[in-house]
């Protein structure tokens, strides 16, 4: 599933030649710009941190944040499942279950 979403991602890209604009600084300014209109879903939410009422535009402003996640990793020469696996081992070393479990502090808190 995974190759077959990026592959629709970057045939996407290609059909309407936007490589040319995908540079890496460009493609963080737009997961920084959608990940901004994500949090725009619950500015002034007070103490509401559910998406009801909202689920639409989370998915699609999510969706937006993978879509240039792939774009980025893509143009960079990265490979996404493996950049993920390692830093999930960072992150075990970093919060052993025996010390993390259950709480919210940095891992130099624990």
């Amino acid at each position: 599933m995974y190759s077959e979403i990026v592959d629709m991602i970057i045939k996407f890209r290609d059909d309407r030649n936007w490589q040319q604009f995908h540079n890496p600084k460009d493609l963080a300014l737009s997961i920084s710009l959608e990940a901004a209109e994500l949090l725009e879903v619950f500015q002034w939410s007070g103490g509401d941190t559910s998406i009801n009422g909202n689920k639409d535009r989370v998915q699609e402003e999510l969706a937006d944040i993978l879509i240039y996640c792939v774009l980025m990793a893509e143009a960079c020469g990265l490979d996404i499942e493996q950049l993920i696996k390692n830093k999930l081992l960072i992150n075990s070393s970093k919060y052993p279950i025996e010390k993390s479990y259950g709480k919210k502090e940095k891992y130099s808190k624990l």
